[in-house]
Parts: structure tokens; C-alpha cells; sequence
């Protein structure tokens, strides 16, 4: 007889666990903490802590921020990081929806980041936080390297300036006065026409 309620209380954990994973896939946006950091400030009584957060927001479809945020408790800079985060997307053109157009380099303070176009099955082959925007952007395939501080905000920032310059064949076309066929007749690398147009 005690063993039937602990089966009906399994079956309730189970239904709560049903009902929290279509949350998670109703909201369009991915979050990626990257970094969360414990700063002391001195005061007259001694030191007063609180946490410094580095969030990543992207949706996966060519959208992403990043955002930085300060509270003594570490939730609520989580929630400043990402609001900031959502206020500061910036839009990034790719390549099949899975890669980047070309290669690029980005450079903040004393980070530095490359990153390469790759073929399909490559995935991301970067670490840390250029990881965690290149997921949240929603790139699959890229070839990504760090050659300078390991600081997660200065990557975070570099990577940022390299997403920055990214622009497609339609982009390049428009302010050269061009067809897009025309730019894509000089591709080296096998890309046709009628993919480019469609990412």
C-alpha cells in the first residue's frame, strides 16, 4: 500500500518535467552563460562582493548579442547580461544558413580570433566563448582560432568585430552595381549562384 503513492508521486515528477520542455523550445532565443565572475568593491565596513555576468543570446537564424551584467546575487546578473544581451543583436549574413560567406578577422584590445568558411560536415571547431557565439548565431560549419587573450571578453568582443564585416554576394552586388552572378562567376570555391541567392 506505501508503494503505490511513491509511483504517483514518479508519475508527477515525470509530468512536470513534460511541462517544463516546451518552455524551453517556445522561446526563440539561446542563452549561453560564458563567463560569471566574483568582484569585490572595498568599502568603509570592508568588502562588499557581487557577481559580474557574460551572456550570449542568439536565435540561430543569423542573430546575436552579447551582453555584460553586475548584481549581488548571481541570477539577477545573469538577467541583466541577457537583457542587454537581447537589446544589442546584431544581424549576420551565412552561407546556407550554416556557414559564414568568407574568412574574417576581428581584433578587441589584445584578443584576436580568425575564423574560416567550411564544407558541410566540418561543425565548429572553436573553443570557449567564440564557441559559444558562433552556436548561438547558428553557424555549423566554420573553422574558428584564438591567437591572442584568453580574456572572454575581449574574445567575445573580437569574434564580434569579425561577425561584423561578414556580408553576402546580394550585399556586394547592390553597392557594386552588379549582378550577384557576375560576383559569384569568381568563386573559387564551388559555390553556386542559386545558393547564394537563396542565403
Amino acid at each position: 500500500m506505501a508503494r503505490e503513492p511513491q509511483r504517483s508521486g514518479g508519475g508527477d515528477r515525470r509530468d512536470r518535467r513534460d511541462r517544463s520542455a516546451p518552455v524551453e523550445e517556445q522561446n526563440e532565443f539561446i542563452e549561453k552563460l560564458v563567463h560569471i565572475n566574483r568582484v569585490a568593491a572595498t568599502v568603509k565596513g570592508g568588502r562588499r562582493f557581487s557577481f559580474a555576468a557574460l551572456m550570449v543570446v542568439g536565435d540561430q537564424k543569423g542573430r546575436v548579442g552579447f551582453g555584460h551584467g553586475k548584481a549581488r546575487e548571481v541570477p539577477e546578473a545573469i538577467r541583466k547580461a541577457t537583457e542587454e544581451a537581447k537589446k544589442s543583436m546584431i544581424r549576420v549574413p551565412l552561407r546556407e544558413s550554416r556557414t559564414l560567406h568568407h574568412d574574417g578577422n576581428g581584433r578587441w584590445g589584445a584578443g584576436k580570433v580568425m575564423m574560416r568558411a567550411a564544407p558541410p560536415g566540418t561543425g565548429i571547431i572553436a573553443g570557449g566563448p567564440m564557441r559559444a557565439v558562433l552556436e548561438s548565431l547558428g553557424v555549423q560549419d566554420v573553422v574558428g582560432k584564438s591567437t591572442g587573450s584568453s580574456n572572454p571578453y575581449n574574445m567575445v568582443r573580437a569574434t564580434f568585430e569579425a561577425l561584423k564585416v561578414q556580408s553576402s554576394p546580394r550585399q556586394v552586388a547592390s553597392k557594386r552595381g552588379k549582378k550577384v552572378g557576375d560576383i559569384m562567376g569568381r568563386r573559387n570555391d564551388g559555390a553556386s549562384a542559386p545558393e547564394a541567392i537563396e542565403s
